[in-house]
């Protein structure tokens, strides 16, 4: 009999603990971890295999160097970081990749600054203005690197040409080919690829001040520089640090751009950090050497994206009462070193408006009082003049080098050697598209890179939009940690994860094939379209969907019925952004892949030159049939691909 007690009073504890096990799985994983496993689960793995896998791989492999004789890796510890500190390469490429990203960085922040304000003024054809400068943005790396190049040549180049005529030069220059000019030519290149980003960021930060504040300071008679000391800078503040950082990161990973034009010459004086690892790595197969010139500036890449990802994703539960700490006294005194570098910036500029005006004042007729005799209407139409005359040099420079693409790609062969007719074709031909159509493997590099954008755009997006609605909506653990994870990946340059995910592709035995750009063209598509799409999903309300499961919907009925169709431009513009990043993409494609069966138009089209010899009206042309696609996806659904890159980089 007690026997038969103590089974059934084991039964009832058993049956207890199985009825409250749900319940205490619940409070440790959290209320909705059943739900978001599936949700999450595909950007868990891939993150952990191709991107966290791949980090503490390479940090591993840094630490190795292959023996000769056994060829395998042994281990020698920080040796290969400590011989980089009497390697006379390294040093010079950490000089000039400082100097590359403080000059572009500085450039294209006070050129974008002034594009910005002028834009966001009153302006003709406003509309059209802001579409035409943001079109270097969308050209792939590639066909900004060979049309620069095309420009800057001595001998069948138009830059020098133009110069000469102006009389600013005497005779032909070497742009790439000179030590002294080489690092100017290629910072005026990232200047010219890099302004569109500053300007749609500014461009929206601008918008979102409110206009009373510019009317309130004209009424106390502020002037326009002590309106933009005081309301413009503080109210962007955000906006610029942001934008900044953004810009630090992906300027000082610079890889394709200068390997494309230069190849890091003449004799080093444009080779970057990026370069030298791959030269170490790639090209010397010396794996544990290159992953530490990789990781060296790793440092630097650290703090710049934990001060990014502190401002953009602040502490949501501090408030006034809390004590400050540590971190807020680091970031107070970020702050008022970024102010004092702009105040540095802008006083030249402060200056020539105070010239500026006073000089229109001068110009400008009084009457006996003093006061100026043209009419308000007059005065506005005056500082419309002004406005466009800033911006035509800008809209000069932006749009020449895709009217070089255009009338290269439009003359014979004879005509850019014998150098006639330098800026019009005469006659026009369609010599050189048959020549690629029909002579080269353009249509198969062509076809790869259509497979592999679209395919590993849909796995992103699908990936994406998964577990950026469990980040949103569901309640479990590890969420907040994965959404600061997703930020600190979208950031990590590509230039830190190519050399291992190289070994690693090896290995499996996926190394030049498609799967190899399917496969890991996500690492960097993925995190940014998770993160847009998050800030658009928080956005709809949950009431929604609240709805339809009191309905009888399921979470995932309710997600694919319910908040998805509502999500749709969100999903139009990551979509259309991963599909432009994966067709321009050149390190990944140029390093895991080599038979030029699989070779994609980024890698494909420096197939077309022959040792020193370019085929500019070949490459001209193969430049701009490129470039169509990612256009008209551009043209077709612009504003939905500039809310996406402001959300991402932004709101989210």
């Amino acid at each position: 009999m007690d026997k038969e007690i103590g089974l059934s009073a084991s039964a009832h504890v058993l049956q207890s603990y199985r009825a409250n096990r749900p319940r205490r799985l619940e409070a440790i994983f959290g209320r909705d971890w059943k739900i978001a496993l599936p949700f999450v689960l595909p950007l868990v793995i891939i993150m952990a295999g191709l991107i966290l896998w791949p980090f503490i791989n390479a940090i591993m492999l840094s630490m190795t160097v292959r023996s000769l004789v056994t060829r395998t890796e042994q281990y020698v510890g920080l040796m290969n970081y400590s011989r980089l500190l009497q390697d006379s390469d390294f040093l010079t490429t950490v000089g000039n990749t400082i100097v590359f990203t403080f000059f572009s960085v500085s450039i294209k922040f006070v050129v974008g600054m002034a594009v910005a304000l002028l834009l966001n003024s009153r302006m003709l054809f406003r509309n059209v203005l802001t579409a035409l400068m943001l079109l270097p943005w969308i050209v792939p790396e590639v066909v900004t690197a060979l049309t620069w190049r095309s420009i800057y040549d001595p001998i069948f180049g138009g830059l020098n040409p133009i110069l000469m005529q102006l009389g600013i030069l005497d005779r032909p220059v070497a742009w790439l080919a000179e030590p002294g000019l080489a690092m100017a030519s290629v910072i005026a290149v990232n200047v010219w690829k890099g302004i569109p980003f500053y300007t749609i960021l500014l461009l929206a930060g601008l918008k979102a001040i409110d206009r009373e504040q510019y009317e309130a300071a004209e009424v106390d008679g502020a002037g326009w520089i002590q309106q933009f000391r005081n309301i413009t800078l503080p109210g962007l503040r955000y906006v610029i640090i942001v934008t900044v950082l953004l810009s630090f990161i992906s300027t000082f990973n610079t890889f394709g751009l200068i390997y494309l034009m230069t190849g890091g010459g003449p004799g080093g004086a444009t080779r970057l950090f990026s370069i030298l690892a791959y030269e170490k790595a790639i090209i010397g197969l010396r794996f544990g050497p290159g992953i530490a010139t990789a990781f060296s500036m790793a440092p630097v890449m650290i703090l710049v994206i934990f001060v990014l990802a502190r401002v953009m994703r602040p502490d949501q539960h501090s408030n006034d009462n809390q004590r400050e700490s540590f971190m807020d006294r680091a970031m107070g005194q970020v702050g008022r070193g970024l102010g004092f570098l702009l105040d540095l910036i802008f006083l030249p500029f402060e200056w020539l408006g105070e010239v500026a005006g006073r000089v229109f004042k001068s110009v400008v007729p009084k009457d006996k009082a003093g006061q100026p005799r043209l009419k308000r209407s007059q005065q506005q139409n005056m500082t419309l003049g002004i406005r466009m005359m800033l911006l035509i040099p800008m809209l000069i420079f932006v749009l020449f080098p895709f009217y070089w693409i255009i009338i290269t790609s439009f003359k014979s062969d004879s005509q850019i050697q014998q150098f006639n007719s330098i800026y019009w074709p005469s006659p026009w031909t369609l010599d050189q598209y048959r020549s690629l159509l029909f002579d080269t493997p353009f249509l198969t590099w062509f076809r790869n890179t259509v497979i592999v954008a679209v395919a590993s755009t849909a796995i992103s997006v699908f990936v994406a939009a998964m577990a950026a609605y469990a980040l949103a909506r569901l309640k479990f653990l590890g969420g907040g940690l994965l959404t600061t994870l997703l930020l600190v990946t979208y950031l990590l340059p590509g230039s830190l994860l190519f050399i291992p995910l190289y070994r690693i592709l090896t290995e499996l035995g996926i190394i030049n094939s498609y799967s190899a750009l399917i496969v890991t063209y996500p690492t960097f598509l993925m995190p940014f379209a998770t993160w847009v799409m998050l800030g658009y999903f928080r956005s709809i309300p949950v009431e929604l969907e609240e709805a339809a499961l009191i309905d009888g919907a399921n979470r995932f009925v309710a997600f694919w019925r319910v908040t998805l169709p509502l999500a749709a431009p969100a999903l139009l513009s990551v979509t259309l952004f991963a599909f432009t990043n994966a067709w321009n993409e050149f390190l990944f494609a140029f390093v895991f892949i080599t038979s030029e069966n699989l070779k994609t138009l980024p890698v494909g089209l420096q197939l077309l030159v022959f040792g020193d010899i370019y085929p500019w009206g070949k490459l001209m042309a193969a430049s701009l049939l490129m470039a169509i696609p990612v256009m008209a996806v551009y043209l077709y659904a612009q504003r939905y691909l500039v809310e996406g890159l402001t959300a991402g980089s932004i709101k989210g």
